[in-house]
């Protein structure tokens, strides 16, 4: 009696302990819970959304989200006579083998054991030369699965990059995104990490949904001829239960793993703005400040990766205990009762009834493991929604901006909102103040203004109308103090921003070139440099050779760059090996080789010598390219016949050049 109790005793403890460490759980489980509630409150991540747009923002395995990942397979899987959708039935073969496989050394390892059981010897040896002769098959089946899957991601990445790339890249999006859109501020988190995260977990998923739905099928198959569909049946409907109750238990996963995405980004942006203002930070000896800053980013990582873990912590307690453990329960009581049955087996051997066993009841745990595997796959589904609504919504803001439509913290919709936020949209001169409102005419040989006004995308009013004309051969003079619109009207002209009304005639973009006080100097030789954006065959499609950019060179005193750096066809870091002067020299050679109709010169002569720079627009007047200058130097003075002078007040001045020793506004 006393062992009994004793056993009883232990028993009753042991389940204690197990409903103590699931209600722990189940508690924990709820504090996070509360803590991510919280947490979205007050969401401070880099990429920013309107308030309107946030709250729809959702990371759920729901109708939304199969929607957006079918969008997304039609990017990466574009059809069924295409290598992406060849290697996912590679795959889908190989987890079929891999089953068979498994069938296969259930049923041979059976036959083995029975073999050492009753020493028969002979069978003993027959089938385990049969395993031997196997093994190169079940070696090659595994690792052709392997193989499979990784080419599957790298071609998934491959599709799903250059479809975004070729978005991104299209006109002018790139400038949009990072200049008019508030929504994405980091676009390079999201082309690079996010979207190898979401191939890589995609391709995760459907093997580990693949391979568990294949040997259920296959199990079902087999135990239901074997002893009849009550064992199956049972644990189908264990696997529905378990399913619905482990995904409702994981949907913060998604939203967590968004938010984590985010923060990511976040710190990488920190990261890569004190690499690029290096300088002016040393300067102002900021590092204590950016110190701050990037700790700062940093610790909302880290306290949000720690909710996370402990989040997946306790779901993992859960998880093994719904999805692995109790499923293997489930499925030893039910291939249990045939054997305790007084009506089946009672009468054989053990040897017998351990080959009924090994025929049927290893196929009955195997299923109960598949269900298990595929109630947990699960869990990656809600982590891969994270990601899809990530990439998702990279895919809409790319949409829209093609489509010249943005949203910015001052604009709502298509209409500027106030500095107050008020819902009224603002009145100029009888007319609201709508992006994209202008129209533009293109024209060649002429830039004329007719009443556009200068408005940032902010909504921030410079000039309320802006009117004037210039024809080709009429260089003008811009000038005025800091803030007036000198950069805002160029950003207009070259269509780097919308007109909000009014309008503009004037040449292609393509025939307009802009040269600011810092020139850009791209990756690749210095010939690259001078012939920007064109490639050697656009520059042998103009008919242009090495001994034209050599005269280019000439016109700006730079042919001994050649010489100092090796010739034409030497890559290096030219924003680090040229000087600022070296460069702004570059950038006139640039606009040489191109010759277009008009310039913009921003201030790009700022370290030049006079000398040099008295050539170089001698140079523009003698092959027809009209300038729009924007500098205090007073020797430009005579190089132009009008002048743009704005107050920033609100007011301009467009006049002829008379009297060369005037002075402008500085």
């Amino acid at each position: 009696m006393a062992p009994m109790l004793s056993k009883f005793l232990q028993s009753r403890k042991i389940s204690a302990l197990t409903a103590s460490a699931v209600l722990a759980c189940w508690m924990w489980y709820l504090k996070m819970k509360r803590r991510h509630r919280k947490a979205q409150q007050v969401d401070e991540v880099a990429v920013v959304f309107e308030q309107k747009d946030a709250k729809k923002l959702r990371a759920h395995v729901d109708a939304e989200f199969f929607r957006q990942l079918r969008k997304i397979l039609r990017i990466i899987v574009p059809g069924f006579f295409t290598s992406e959708f060849g290697f996912l039935v590679l795959v889908a073969s190989s987890l079929v083998g891999r089953t068979m496989c498994d069938i296969w050394m259930i049923q041979n390892g059976t036959i083995i054991e029975r073999a050492i059981i009753s020493k028969d010897r002979e069978l003993f040896v027959r089938n385990l030369l049969s395993f031997m002769y196997a093994m190169p098959f079940i070696s090659l089946m595994n690792n052709v699965l392997k193989y499979g899957l990784s080419e599957l991601k790298l071609r998934f990445r491959t599709k799903l990059s250059q479809h975004l790339y070729n978005q991104y890249m299209l006109g002018m999006t790139y400038y949009r995104m990072s200049n008019l859109d508030t929504r994405i501020s980091n676009p390079d988190q999201l082309l690079t990490q996010d979207v190898e995260k979401f191939c890589s977990c995609l391709t995760d998923l459907y093997s580990n949904i693949s391979k568990p739905i294949l040997d259920i099928i296959i199990y079902i198959h087999r135990l239901t001829v074997a002893v009849g569909g009550e064992a199956p049946t049972v644990m189908m409907l264990y696997l529905v239960f378990a399913g619905l109750l482990l995904t409702r238990l994981r949907r913060p996963m998604g939203k967590m793993t968004m938010t984590e995405q985010k923060l990511e980004g976040e710190l990488r942006y920190v990261n890569s703005r004190i690499i690029t203002n290096s300088e002016e930070i040393a300067f102002y000896q900021g590092n204590t400040r950016e110190k701050t800053t990037l700790q700062h980013a940093f610790v909302r990582l880290f306290d949000h990766v720690r909710d996370l873990l402990e989040f997946q912590f306790c779901m993992g307690v859960i998880d093994n205990i719904v999805a692995k453990y109790f499923a293997t329960v489930v499925g030893y009581i039910l291939i249990s009762r045939p054997f305790f049955s007084s009506r089946s087996h009672g009468s054989n051997s053990p040897g017998e009834r351990l080959e009924a066993y090994y025929k049927s009841g290893r196929m009955l745990v195997k299923l109960a493991e598949a269900i298990g595997r595929l109630v947990l796959a699960g869990r990656e589904m809600t982590r891969l929604a994270g990601f899809t609504t990530r990439v998702s919504q990279l895919m809409k803001v790319l949409r829209d901006l093609n489509k010249g439509h943005y949203l910015r913290t001052m604009i709502s919709g298509s209409s500027i909102k106030t500095q107050n936020t008020s819902n009224n949209i603002p009145k100029l001169k009888g007319y609201d103040l709508i992006p994209g409102a202008g129209r533009i005419i293109t024209q060649d040989n002429i830039i004329k203004f007719d009443r556009v006004p200068l408005v940032t995308p902010n909504g921030d009013v410079l000039v309320e109308e802006l009117s004037f004309e210039v024809s080709s051969g009429v260089n003008v003079l811009v000038c005025g103090p800091n803030g007036c619109g000198k950069s805002s009207l160029f950003r207009i002209l070259g269509e780097l921003w919308p007109t909000f009304g009014g309008t503009l005639i004037k040449p292609a973009k393509e025939k307009l070139f802009y040269i600011p006080q810092r020139p850009y100097m791209t990756l690749g030789t210095f010939r690259d440099q001078i012939i920007y954006p064109n490639s050697i065959k656009d520059m042998q499609k103009k008919g242009v050779t090495d001994e034209d950019l050599i005269l280019f060179l000439e016109k700006v005193h730079l042919t001994y760059i050649l010489e100092r750096e090796g010739g034409w066809d030497v890559s290096k870091d030219w924003m680090d090996i040229l000087s600022g002067g070296e460069k702004q020299r570059v950038a006139m050679a640039r606009l040489f080789y191109h010759k277009p109709q008009f310039a913009i010169l921003d201030e790009c002569t700022s370290a030049v010598s006079v000398d040099v720079e008295g050539s170089m627009y001698q140079y523009c007047r003698q092959v027809g390219i009209t300038l729009f200058t924007v500098s205090h130097r007073k020797s430009l003075w005579k190089y132009h016949e009008c002048y743009l002078q704005m107050d920033g007040q609100g007011n301009f001045e467009f006049e002829k050049i008379q009297d060369h020793t005037t002075e402008f506004g500085s």
